[in-house]
């Protein structure tokens, strides 16, 4: 009884130190020594195997993902230096005009993280630019950080196959499949969770302009205005594009390929095709390097600074990577307590149907540990496996687990609505409604439709 309280007030003090702003890592540790202590674990134990180095810890995970958060860094710190990815999202800007703000944000944010740039350098990369159109708008503030996250933090990041992103990887590098696994799957979700988000960010403007509520500015506002202003000496948006492309033509070519018939045995054509499903790593991490080679080509003011904007971009990986590293590593403390065991028996004990019960657990996980990538991870290593035997189908389960760890992985405590809110220079008390509804409300509903048609074929 008292473990099992002892994990209840580990996760609502982390909620709470994530609402209060105290950097991630801390709270990770802090919290696994509450559970440490309520669950009669060793402490030493706890924090140099549990936490760090177990099946689930902290840098198991950032060693095994190491390369594709410093790749994937490195391509966005080259993309928003060079200003490709202001290009691309000014040429979006002017085609719709300012009085689509939001479809412009959202958008602009889908391409972005969809092509491999990371979610924070995406709304550094729209911030400055979404102050002036907010303005001419008067769209209120809380609207444009919900549009933001409904972009790079809902579709993009779960369900829309062939990304990059981290998830994807995670279930690849579990299952054994590759990033178009469940495409249609994933493709339905997006739909749903784009149309259904933007209805509720445009019903929420309208209602909002009934009530007078508009752009209210502050500072940072301000300051992010001078940097809109100053982005002038950008590169043509075609330009801009080729690097992105090149980057979803290294990942799309084996699926390209195995479409047209290659086997793993044929040729050089096939040594491409195995290589690229027997490193689900390596392979999109390749393909980032490509986009960045491309970039410093294309680009003169990167050949000018190379040295330093890889640096600065190696630098940009580390926070990102120790963060969600210390969620996974306080997950990694939650399975070793007789409550995990307790609530694993119980939810593969539910008379539920098997993609159901999928959903349900990923959901669970995600929602405790605050971050959909750690969830995830803490699913396919400990959940997974029993869904394999009792016949669910790996391309079904790596697309179903994704887009269910993209739901209660949003709650307050999440790192990353966290860093967007301060960023943008919002509390949870302005904006996290909005934010609740895009992130988790409409991609649990998402997950749920689904489920449906899953059962329906």
């Amino acid at each position: 009884m008292i473990g099992n309280i002892g994990l209840f007030v580990a996760i609502a003090v982390l909620i709470w130190m994530a609402m209060r702003g105290f950097n991630v890592v801390v709270a990770a540790l802090f919290c696994s020594l509450i559970i440490a202590f309520s669950n009669d674990l060793v402490v030493s134990k706890t924090l140099l195997e549990y936490f760090p180095f177990g099946p689930l810890g902290a840098f198991t995970f950032a060693g095994k993902f190491f390369l594709l958060f410093l790749c994937g860094a490195i391509f966005g710190k080259v993309m928003g230096v060079s200003m490709a990815a202001n290009s691309i999202a000014q040429v979006i800007t002017q085609r719709l005009g300012s009085q689509r703000v939001i479809w412009i944000t959202m958008i602009v944010c889908a391409l972005l993280t969809y092509g491999g740039v990371v979610t924070f350098v995406v709304i550094f990369t729209m911030y400055p630019l979404g102050v002036t159109l907010m303005r001419e708008a008067n769209l209120p503030k809380r609207l444009f950080g919900s549009a933001v996250a409904l972009g790079a933090g809902t579709f993009t990041m779960t369900a829309l196959p062939g990304s990059p992103s981290i998830h994807n990887v995670i279930a690849s590098t579990a299952l054994g499949t590759d990033l178009f696994a469940g495409a249609w799957i994933g493709i339905l979700a997006s739909v749903i969770m784009v149309v259904l988000g933007m209805a509720y960010l445009q019903r929420e403007w309208t209602l909002a302009k009934l009530k007078g509520e508009g752009f209210e500015a502050n500072a940072q506002d301000l300051s992010m205005e001078k940097i809109a202003d100053n982005l002038t000496n950008v590169p043509s948006f075609r330009v801009a594009c080729i690097p992105i492309l090149a980057v979803f033509g290294m990942i799309l070519m084996p699926r390209l390929f195995m479409m047209m018939g290659v086997g793993v045995d044929d040729g050089v054509l096939g040594k491409i095709v195995g290589y690229s499903l027997q490193q689900p790593i390596i392979w999109p991490s390749f393909a980032l390097v490509v986009g960045t080679v491309i970039s410093i080509l294309l680009f003169p003011i990167l050949r000018r600074k190379f040295v330093s904007i890889i640096g600065q971009g190696a630098d940009d990986s580390i926070m990102p990577l120790l963060s969600t590293a210390a969620v996974i590593g306080f997950g990694g403390v939650v399975i070793q307590t007789a409550g995990f065991a307790q609530f694993s028996t119980w939810i593969l004990g539910l008379d539920l149907p098997p993609l159901l019960s999928v959903v349900v657990s990923v959901s669970v996980v995600s929602g405790i540990v605050g971050s959909s990538s750690g969830g995830l991870q803490i699913f396919m290593q400990t959940f997974a496996p029993v869904y394999l035997e009792r016949g669910v189908e790996p391309e079904i389960l790596h697309r179903l687990a994704n887009i269910a760890a993209g739901g209660l992985d949003s709650l307050p405590h999440c790192g990353a609505i966290i860093a967007m809110l301060m960023v943008m220079g919002l509390t949870h008390k302005q904006a996290y409604k909005d934010v609740f509804v895009v992130t988790v409300v409409i991609p649990i509903i998402a997950v749920l439709v689904s489920v449906a048609a899953l059962s329906w074929i």
